[in-house]
């Protein structure tokens, strides 16, 4: 991504770094157009921005984590699909009537091997965002959800999702159209299928609308991902009556993934590039590519019983804690 549009985009704790990135390409132009050379000080400028992103990025709070999955330039499901597969056909529709933009998927290949992926959709402005519900899933796309891993199990094609919402939509039409229902059917139905599940939280999982496509023998997530039971903003609102405590709620919810990697929820951290994904995305699918491919191979070696038992243990594992005197 070039340089003024990361600027366009950036976050409080990234100021420091650009102003020092902006000062090294004034130089490099400057060096350029008088033909000077400046290559000692470009590379004291370079140690120094390199120095300051390490120590930038390696001491995030998990609400600064928050903003970063949160940012509009974060690769989304879309984008990590068109790069890491050979071939991708999107399907549309729920069966029912509905065809829900903020949840896609379709099937694919990696690598020659054929799949199924899917997850949520958030769009790249203000116009795509309505679109798309902002990645707030419908009952609709669950049950699009559902109908795609169904044909997956049927044809023995391991399923993929990738995690990227606040949270399903929560309205009063979405209430009507049965979203509880549409979620907890999804969670009862991905304990039985025979094929192997991996999902990536690759920005927010935020919540039952994570779940609702988040049961997986393999969970992997992102460094600067997120995941919770519910976002900071709306659990600071419910404990203390005041949003504005979301940075002492995203401490408190251990949404970060190392974090879940010590609790034993997750599986696997990615790393990202040393700015986030947002700065070298074709890195970040890179990375995303090699760990599924990674996993894949592991999990197709076992059988299907072998599999869900696996499966079906690993959950129940989740919140089991054991008090030493």
């Amino acid at each position: 991504m070039p340089k003024t549009e990361r600027r366009n985009f950036l976050l409080d704790f990234e100021k420091p770094l650009c102003e020092l990135e902006a000062r090294l390409d004034q130089i490099r132009q400057l060096a350029a157009e008088n033909q000077v050379d400046f290559s000692e000080e470009i590379a004291q400028l370079e140690a120094r921005a390199n120095k300051l992103r390490r120590e930038i990025f390696s001491s995030l709070t998990p609400a600064q984590r928050l903003q970063l999955a949160r940012h509009p330039r974060r690769p989304s499901t879309l984008d990590y699909i068109q790069a890491i597969t050979d071939e991708w056909l999107e399907l549309h529709g729920d069966r029912s009537g509905y065809d829900d933009p903020a949840l896609v998927g379709g099937v694919a290949r990696i690598n020659g091997r054929p799949v199924v992926m899917m997850g949520h959709q958030k769009g790249r402005d203000t116009k795509d965002n309505v679109a798309r519900n902002f990645g707030m899933a419908a009952p609709g796309g669950y049950r699009k959800a559902i109908r795609l891993m169904k044909h997956a199990d049927h044809f023995g094609m391991p399923i993929l999702s990738f995690i990227d919402t606040p949270g399903a939509w929560a309205g009063v039409e979405a209430e009507k159209l049965g979203q509880g229902e549409a979620i907890a059917y999804n969670l009862r139905e991905m304990f039985s299928f025979d094929v192997p599940i991996i999902c990536t939280v690759i920005g927010e999982g935020g919540s039952g609308g994570a779940l609702g496509i988040g049961v997986a023998d393999r969970l992997l997530m992102f460094e600067h991902s997120v995941y919770t039971v519910a976002s900071p903003e709306a659990c600071a609102a419910i404990l203390w009556k005041d949003a504005k405590k979301s940075e002492q709620a995203a401490m408190a919810l251990k949404i970060t993934a190392t974090d879940l990697k010590k609790l034993g929820l997750i599986d696997e951290i990615l790393p990202e590039p040393a700015s986030g994904a947002h700065s070298e995305p074709l890195e970040a699918a890179a990375t995303l590519k090699q760990a599924l491919w990674n996993n894949l191979e592991e999990l197709s070696s076992m059988s299907p019983q072998k599999l869900k038992e696996l499966r079906y243990s690993k959950f129940r594992q989740m919140g089991i804690f054991q008090q030493v005197t």
